[in-house]
Order: C-alpha cells, then sequence, then structure tokens
C-alpha cells in the first residue's frame, strides 16, 4: 500500500521535532489510535449486520452502545483507545480482544530481551525507556514461562544417532545457447 504524498505532507505539515511525530502527542500514537478505533469500529458493523441477516423473530434489535476506554501498551507507548459496544454485549472485537492490553509484537520484544539474558527486572527498565510503557516484573515473567516449557523442551529433546547430510555443488559456466551466452549449471556424476 502507498500513500499519497499529499497526505504524508498534511500529516507533518507541523513537524518541528522527533516528539512530534514519535512522542507521547506525537503523529504515530495518534495515528495507530485513530486507525484501531476504525477497525474496530467496522469490526461491529460487521457484527450487526451478521446478526441482522439471522431469522429470529423474538430477539430484539441489536444496536451501537457507546464505546469503553481502554488503555493498551504497544512499540509506540501506551494509548487509550474507545472500544465499541453492543446492546446485547455480544460483540467480540478481534483487532484487540477482550482482556487484552498489549498491541501485537510487544510480547515478542520481551521474548527476544530474555533470550539475550536480562532479568525480568532489567526488561522492565529496558521496555520504560525504550517505548515509555511501564509493565510490572510479573507480566515479562508470566510472558516469559509461557515459552519456558518449550525452551526446556528443546533443549533436553534427545538427538539423533546420526544427521545424513546431501551436498549438491555445481560449476556455473559462460555457455553459448541460440545465439545468447548464459550461465549454466555442470553437475558431473
Amino acid at each position: 500500500m502507498t500513500f499519497r504524498p499529499e497526505l504524508i505532507d498534511e500529516l507533518l505539515k507541523d513537524y518541528q521535532c522527533p516528539d512530534d511525530l514519535m512522542g507521547e502527542e506525537g503523529i504515530v500514537k495518534q495515528l495507530t489510535k485513530a486507525l484501531i478505533e476504525r477497525c474496530l469500529s467496522a469490526e461491529l458493523t460487521h457484527h450487526l449486520v451478521e446478526e441482522k441477516a439471522e431469522p429470529e423473530a423474538d430477539r430484539p434489535q441489536n444496536r451501537r452502545n457507546g464505546t469503553s476506554k481502554k488503555t493498551i501498551k504497544g512499540e509506540f507507548g501506551e494509548a487509550e483507545i474507545g472500544i465499541p459496544r453492543d446492546r446485547n454485549g455480544a460483540f467480540e472485537p478481534q483487532l484487540i480482544e477482550k482482556g487484552q492490553t498489549r498491541f501485537t509484537g510487544f510480547d515478542g520484544k520481551i521474548l527476544s530481551l530474555y533470550a539475550r539474558g536480562m532479568t525480568t527486572r532489567d526488561i522492565q527498565g529496558q521496555l520504560q525507556d525504550l517505548y515509555g510503557v511501564n509493565v510490572s516484573h510479573t507480566l515479562v515473567s508470566t510472558v516469559t514461562e509461557a515459552v519456558e516449557a518449550e525452551r526446556k523442551a528443546w533443549q533436553n529433546r534427545s538427538l539423533d544417532a546420526v544427521y545424513p547430510i546431501v551436498y549438491f555443488d555445481a560449476l556455473v559456466v559462460k555457455v553459448r545457447q541460440d545465439g545468447r551466452v548464459i550461465n549454466k549449471a555442470v553437475h558431473l556424476a
């Protein structure tokens, strides 16, 4: 997807320093918040349209019922977003699920820092310094413990006695074919 230069110019018209782009009230955070809210609104619209298609004579008509505020954490820092609601309470958002407080990719950052040997307190401090996100050391522990069993199982797996290896080798030479010079692999059997 490419953006029109006019759109980027409009977004950056008041840009003066990096904080205007990546700061607490920067364009990235505002744009992320607006896009998430737009996607969640579209999800609710889709949900309501699907519900109307279901043939149930006695069910009350479901409709929008405002929003509830939620603070999410991500690579952009923390942002407060409005999660749309429906009257029946049947709407289950997919982009930011119920109970989810971190936006995609954040757990990967925690696991990457953990894999490099950092303690949970070090990771907590690093995330605060890099992203301005204050996470508890228990959250970091929870994320790392989720993969700890798999890591131990892989580390303690039994190795096969023999691992077959096949080498493919060829010499690439220039060959004239049909009046053109091409590169061709020559194999010896």
